[in-house]
């Protein structure tokens, strides 16, 4: 439920949670209560606190049968961007931190990131393969600007001549155009843009500090001009609240440059269901009901089903219709392929201090 003394204070611009569940690997709960001593004095603003951890190990691997990607790089966790329905919100909680209101205002930086990451290419054990970045929490999300991570990241990839597939909503990442298209050239990278909607009122409600669709739109289109390969990702589709975009975002992302697409519907795994409920009664409560109905057609009758190859698409006649739409509308616009896959065979260890040089 809402915390109300959370709410009673407006001490939370430009976030989409409106309140902090409880961890759930906690023995005790917290509950806000007023004491007494309540002098109708705003409380101060939550603002954005980032801590630092030294990474052990940067790449992370996984075995999902619906991912595309065999191992991804996290540079920071958490999300300022706040989506209200970001499903990677859980993931705080083994932090010890809530997955509402903490996971937009308490991040964490590696800024040891790169320097791990070339430790590990260089051991004689790695075998490249494409590295997924942006599967998690974005990393070009807005404390990149100063801290730089995910570009010393991508330097050292470029370095080793690897494989790498970005997903993002930030603006942001054209500041590293530089080394991108390069990359790009070599058939070394691919981009992602998440574009969920083309109206800037709903986008500021449900991701309040991503770069508003005409930025991305943009981003797409200054991506394609230095010869970067773009996918735009309708994602995730919000029934009765943006489903009825599709089309017009395909068609935008296309003008845009974009040259292949993919979709995933509304996912709210654990907290994320509560929090976006939270939400979704307070900007659109003239039509909570009728979303959470759909979402729970999409899933068997629960806010969310986890089976692999239904969580990300649903089932029922909802989604039959969501996927017949996206495919019809791809194919129109040229949108209906996939991207070739991402070279290795360039990969290659650059020369160490106190190597042997060749006599070639």
């Amino acid at each position: 439920m809402v915390d109300d003394l959370t709410q009673r204070h407006n001490r939370t611009p430009a976030r989409a949670a409106i309140s902090n569940p409880d961890v759930r690997f906690d023995r005790y709960t917290a509950r806000a209560v007023d004491d007494g001593w309540h002098q109708d004095e705003d409380l101060p603003i939550l603002r954005t606190e980032v801590s630092e951890e030294r990474a052990r190990k940067i790449i992370t691997r996984n075995n999902s049968p619906d991912l595309s990607f065999g191992q991804t790089i996290n540079p920071y966790r958490g999300c300022e961007h706040g989506c209200i329905y970001c499903f990677a919100r859980p993931s705080h909680a083994f932090l010890g931190l809530s997955p509402g209101l903490d996971f937009e205002t308490k991040l964490i930086a590696r800024p040891n990131a790169a320097e791990q990451l070339h430790k590990e290419l260089s051991s004689s054990r790695y075998e490249p393969a494409t590295i997924a970045i942006g599967t998690n929490t974005d990393p070009y999300q807005p404390i990149e600007k100063t801290r730089g991570i995910m570009r010393d990241i991508m330097q050292v990839l470029s370095d080793f001549n690897h494989p790498v597939a970005i997903v993002t909503k930030g603006t942001l990442i054209e500041r590293d155009i530089d080394i991108l298209a390069p990359m790009a050239a070599k058939g070394l990278l691919r981009v992602g843009v998440s574009v969920t909607t083309l109206d800037p009122k709903t986008s500021r409600a449900m991701e309040p500090r991503v770069p508003q669709p005409a930025a991305r739109l943009r981003t797409i289109a200054r991506l394609t001009a230095a010869g970067v390969p773009v996918r735009v990702m309708v994602a995730p589709i919000v029934p009765a609240l943006t489903d009825h975009e599709l089309e017009a975002i395909l068609e935008a992302s296309s003008s845009a440059g974009a040259v292949a697409a993919s979709s995933i519907v509304l996912r709210l795994p654990q907290e994320v269901a509560g929090l976006f409920q939270d939400w979704l009664q307070q900007q659109y409560p003239d039509r909570a009901k009728r979303v959470m109905g759909r979402i729970r057609e999409l899933h068997g009758g629960k806010d969310y089903d986890p089976q692999f190859g239904k969580r990300m698409t649903g089932q029922g006649e909802w989604a039959a219709m969501i996927k017949q739409r996206f495919k019809l509308a791809t194919r129109k616009l040229g949108l209906d392929r996939s991207l070739p896959d991402l070279r290795t065979d360039l990969f290659a260890r650059p020369p160490q201090r106190g190597d042997q040089l060749s006599l070639l």
